[in-house]
């Protein structure tokens, strides 16, 4: 049973929007890139667990504290006799293990992954006792990307690699799997805990004034060039309703802080559209609020 699906990332969708109207440094590129392998790697994950048996509780994307140290589970599996720690990976490319340390293929160190494994179990471990359970956790790296490879002179339990998730999968359901009332408690404990961190502080700076205003297409983030709203590269037309509201949303998550008037998209949209169709969206869409220049949209 799916207890807690895995949200959409705000902060991807915000970078998704920047990405397409500023210029990324070479490192917040780096950065944009990781992010979006690392979801699609966990939403991959969540597709391999769908043969799971429906008595299991799934929890995605729990962000939770002990004693002032966070720490982030990328998914939690309560089961009958235990509790299942995933943590997702999705490194690429020929990785090996030395002496306890981790090197990326091309030979530099990289953070240890099992180290940040074992400190979540510690912290999940003694926040669930502080809630009054005490069962059992068993913690898995699970490297979802086919193209993956680990050098390591020694066997790794908690590693599980491309070529074992389906047997690993088979050998958790061939445990009990008869939930009562306490795994369930524990399932909404847990779920009541996450923490919803504002992803702003993390995004590269930006300003109004240098990002590049117009109506975005949502299948290549190519700007509409013209009022007919047809695509250059891929020819999608949109409808005017939907284009004006997705350049709402942008601009509200962007600039929460502006208020939403019939100037401010206007401008926001590149002059694509006139006033007077985007007052019309926003009139049907929004309540108008205020008089003459304190007038805006909520």
């Amino acid at each position: 049973m799916l207890f807690r699906p895995r949200p959409e990332m705000l902060e991807l969708i915000l970078l998704h929007y920047l990405h397409a109207r500023k210029k990324f440094t070479n490192e917040e590129e780096f950065n944009y890139t990781n992010l979006i392998k690392g979801y699609e790697g966990e939403l991959k994950s969540d597709i391999w667990l769908r043969g799971l048996t429906d008595e299991w509780l799934i929890l995605n994307h729990l962000l939770l504290e002990y004693n002032g140290s966070t720490f982030q589970i990328d998914t939690l599996i309560i089961a009958y006799e235990k509790i299942y720690l995933l943590d997702i990976k999705t490194f690429e490319g020929d990785h090996s293990i030395k002496d306890d340390k981790w090197y990326t293929p091309s030979g530099k160190p990289e953070k240890n992954p099992l180290h940040q494994l074992e400190r979540c179990e510690t912290l999940l471990q003694r926040l669930q006792q502080d809630l009054g359970f005490n069962i059992p956790i068993e913690s898995y790296l699970i490297f979802i990307n086919p193209e993956f490879h680990l050098y390591t002179s020694s066997n790794h339990p908690a590693i599980i690699f491309p070529a074992q998730l389906n047997r690993f999968l088979k050998k958790l359901n061939t445990r009990p799997v008869k939930l009562n009332k306490k795994h369930y408690q524990i399932a909404e404990k847990l779920n009541a805990l996450h923490i919803e961190e504002s992803p702003y502080k993390r995004l590269p700076p930006y300003n109004y004034e240098q990002l590049k205003k117009g109506i975005i297409c949502p299948n290549d983030k190519t700007f509409f060039t013209d009022v007919t709203l047809i695509c250059s590269k891929c020819g999608r037309v949109e409808e005017v309703e939907a284009a004006v509201l997705r350049s709402v949303k942008e601009f509200s998550l962007l600039f929460p802080d502006r208020k939403l008037t019939t100037n401010n998209i206007y401008d926001w949209c590149g002059g694509v559209k006139s006033k007077k169709v985007i007052r019309r969206v926003l009139s049907k869409y929004f309540k108008l609020v205020g008089h003459r220049t304190s007038a805006h949209y909520v």
